[in-house]
């Protein structure tokens, strides 16, 4: 059942929030269209039992007020449970894991997503 809700909540994503791909080395963490993933920053390890990626995205198209937006109306979709913000931060928990995201800077746009086990 819970496979069903996550294509269900994909398939909003694709249809609403118009989201062109997934950050490299996540599942389901979308990439806001008019966002790039800066691939060489990447971070990605783990096994079984716990996992880490860190990822950055930058845009010429958007702001990151819009990012922020973005993700804060998307990722509840997909089961992301929003915990809280901070300034320029989000955090969200699922199951056993913790999303933050963080505007880093303005100009040149930088946001860093953290995905990692909650242990």
């Amino acid at each position: 059942m819970k496979l069903i809700s996550y294509i269900v909540a994909i398939l909003l994503v694709f249809g609403t929030a118009k989201a062109a791909d997934f950050i490299s080395g996540t599942d389901d963490i979308p990439l806001p269209e008019g966002t790039k993933q800066i691939h060489s920053a990447d971070i990605d390890f783990g096994n079984s039992e716990i996992r880490f990626n860190e990822s950055y995205i930058t845009s010429d198209k958007l702001s990151a007020s819009e990012i922020l937006h973005f993700y804060r109306e998307t990722l509840p979709q997909m089961g992301w449970i929003f915990n809280s913000k901070k300034e320029n931060a989000l955090h969200f928990e699922r199951d056993m894991e913790i999303l933050d995201i963080v505007s880093e800077k303005d100009k040149p746009l930088l946001i860093r997503i953290t995905l990692k086990s909650k242990d």
